[in-house]
């Protein structure tokens, strides 16, 4: 062996070792089944489930959405701060290389006590390379690393949970839309119908054949349509408003594609509970939070045992310019500094102690999310079903009370009945009407809201349609 050093550093680096836990995932109590058992359901947790709509426009609005949207830039910018933060604590791996050169001109004090004929100004020359090396015995850096490609990962993850809940956003917000579109054409078709009814029921009582109490109920009924049109319509722009900002763009008036009577609803998307925590980005993002929290607990640990480093220095000086890179004028050193704490007054306790409790309460976030995922599954599950079920019965509602108003018309238009029969009737009918259309547009939010719940691999081909490369793809190599 040349040198004892080299030596020492051989066998540091042979007997290395990391300290603090390897994360391995906590065991889960996933339910085996849903509460709810969809026979029929198709596994399309995979696809772009927005192009099942079958509505040209809402899929523009999605792309548009995926590319302009702030918050998703923000959230790209975030993941590029991360990957930052993850190359500067990786480099702590590797020997830091450096050089400096100097030149300067001094009268030195002291030389005053010099010979005759000696001059006490002179020059000085520094040309020196100089390089330094932790040796990660104890795996600190190396666990710091892992912390932090652990926090990269989560802001990825991050990222694609902006992207589900933006898609997601986007088109709960054009369902509601045409939602509201169609609650303001009945809302109009009604009130037309009953301005008519009043022009007639006018020309009636000035001839006599009504009473003003007749008159002043079929014009009520005309008012109370025409009363539910401004709601509406501020619903409606006010919706427009909030649509245009998810777009990246300023409030302003939105594309209408199909009606939501034209609109093909999504099939049911199928998959076990234990598969959300592979498609869910929340539940990816909290277990990268928990690796972090956990490798740095033997970040902490290894702040206990001694620092090691590698350090040397390499260059030439002189009083002289013209003979600096003389061989007599070389100069170099190396070491291998050793430090280690050994009395800190519970400074290090401190930190380990503030990093397992940070893993624990990383731990229970992470329990917790997977929880509320499965409720929230369980949630959307039922509320497609029991809504679908809501929406037939208010169809056949509909259709009844269509029947009764027109039996009552005409029974009053024949003198068997007076005109709150006919008014009880049609009020009923308009109410239902737009109850009907209500439900129609849950129906549609409800799975959207399934989709959401379930997570899926179509996250990957909204965040292509975003034009986002997977900027992360070296970190998830180990």
């Amino acid at each position: 062996m040349r040198s004892p050093i080299a030596a020492m550093l051989i066998t540091l680096l042979a007997s290395g070792c990391m300290v603090g836990p390897d994360y391995v995932r906590p065991p889960l109590d996933a339910p085996a089944a849903w509460r709810l058992d969809e026979k029929d359901a198709r596994d399309l947790a995979n696809t772009a489930w927005w192009e099942q709509f079958a509505d040209p426009v809402l899929n523009d609005l999605v792309t548009t959405a995926l590319r302009e949207n702030k918050d998703l830039m923000i959230a790209s910018a975030r993941v590029e701060e991360f990957a930052g933060q993850y190359g500067f604590v990786r480099s702590g791996l590797f020997p830091q290389v450096g050089a400096s050169a100097d030149a300067r001109r001094q009268r030195d004090v002291g030389a005053v006590v010099l010979g005759a004929g000696q001059s006490n100004t002179f020059s000085t020359y520094n040309v020196l390379l100089n390089a330094s090396w932790e040796i990660d015995i104890w795996g600190r850096i190396r666990r710091q690393t892992e912390a932090a490609r652990a926090r990269l990962l989560a802001s990825e993850e991050g990222r694609r949970g902006v992207i589900l809940s933006l898609v997601g956003s986007v088109a709960g917000a054009y369902i509601n839309l045409r939602d509201l579109d169609r609650q303001l054409e009945i809302a109009q078709a009604t009130a037309k119908t009953r301005g008519e009814s009043y022009e007639l029921f006018k020309l009636r009582f000035e001839g006599g054949l009504i009473s003003l109490l007749e008159l002043s109920q079929n014009r009520s009924q005309y008012e109370e349509a025409l009363a539910t049109i401004p709601p509406i319509e501020k619903a409606i722009a006010q919706q427009e408003n909030g649509l245009s900002v998810l777009l990246g763009r300023n409030p302003g008036p939105i594309a209408r594609g199909k009606s939501i009577d034209q609109l093909t609803l999504p099939a049911i998307p199928a998959g076990l509970p234990s598969e959300l925590l592979e498609r869910r980005p929340d539940l990816r993002r909290a277990e990268q939070e928990l690796i972090a929290a956990n490798a740095l607990i033997g970040a902490a640990k290894a702040a206990y045992f001694p620092t090691i480093s590698l350090t040397g220095l390499f260059g030439y000086s002189s009083t002289s310019l013209s003979n600096l890179f003389q061989g007599e004028n070389k100069v170099w050193n190396y070491g291998l500094p050793i430090s280690m704490p050994i009395f800190t007054a519970g400074a290090l306790a401190g930190q380990l102690q503030s990093a397992e409790a940070t893993q624990q309460q990383a731990l229970f976030s992470y329990q917790k999310a997977i929880q509320e995922a499965f409720r929230e599954v369980n949630d959307a599950l039922i509320n497609q079903d029991r809504t679908r079920e809501q929406l037939h019965a208010q169809r056949r509602q509909v259709e009844a009370l269509q029947q009764y108003a027109a039996t009552a018309r005409l029974r009053y238009d024949n003198g068997y009945t007076s005109f709150i029969e006919v008014l009880d009737a049609e009020r009923s009918l308009f109410s239902v009407q737009l109850q009907y259309t209500q439900t129609q547009g849950t129906e549609f939010q409800a799975m959207i809201s399934l989709y959401l719940a379930m997570g899926g691999g179509w996250v990957n081909e909204a965040d292509r349609l975003a034009g986002k490369a997977d900027d992360v793809a070296a970190a998830r190599q180990p």
